[in-house]
């Protein structure tokens, strides 16, 4: 869903040949605190994530849906972050990640899964990708208690809480305080190819290995 002209997002230089959903993709913060979705819509997003690749097929991944007006909403909202507790509660819903990391609760047990992490994060983007191709926005965040929040959802000892994503359509500016805003008028930018690729060794970045 396009913004206001003054904002200023993808596709940006670099992003102009990629694909949709990547290419419209950017992490809002403004959100309608009145739009809500079907449970098909939030089992839809749900798939995205099952669908992610993981290592052995071993899907550590667990997400706990937290609908605005759920319990769980209630649980989340009160363990955020000053930073992001006046803009997430607006999302539609916010799904909290978890990883299994772990088969036993005790310290010397092994681990569930040496990629864990990593494949947990390629679910989280399955997940933001296919809200794209829905019409809607998501903004990853991890300013949340993490260890009061694993607590009042009962987490077990073999599981981290990661990140927060929260997903819904954009809101009007308006309806918001200036510092949420302005989250949202910031220009997106990255860093060049020429800092994160290797055409080598780690002096040799990709950009020189082409004439």
């Amino acid at each position: 869903m396009a913004g206001p002209p003054d904002i200023v997002h993808a596709p940006r230089p670099g992003a102009e040949g990629l694909s949709e959903p990547m290419r419209s993709r950017w992490s809002t913060s403004v959100y309608d605190d009145q739009h809500t979705l079907t449970r098909d819509e939030i089992d839809r997003l749900l798939h995205a994530a099952q669908w992610a690749p993981s290592a052995g097929n071993s899907q550590p991944w667990v997400f706990f849906v937290c609908e605005r007006g759920s319990a769980n909403h209630e649980r989340l909202v009160a363990r955020l972050s000053r930073g992001n507790s006046g803009w997430v509660p607006r999302a539609s819903v916010v799904f909290v990640t978890a990883a299994h990391v772990s088969t036993g609760a005790d310290e010397d047990a092994p681990a569930y899964s040496d990629y864990a992490l990593y494949d947990v994060g390629q679910a989280a983007a399955h997940l933001t990708l296919q809200a794209r191709s829905m019409g809607l926005h998501s903004h990853q965040f991890a300013g949340f208690d993490h260890e009061a929040l694993a607590a009042d959802l009962d987490l077990p000892a073999t599981h981290v809480l990661l990140t927060g994503i929260a997903i819904g359509v954009r809101g009007d500016a308006a309806d918001v305080d200036e510092r949420t805003a302005d989250r949202d008028r910031r220009i997106r930018e990255r860093v060049g190819l020429d800092e994160v690729a290797r055409a080598g060794t780690w002096t040799q970045a990709w950009t020189e290995g082409w004439s």
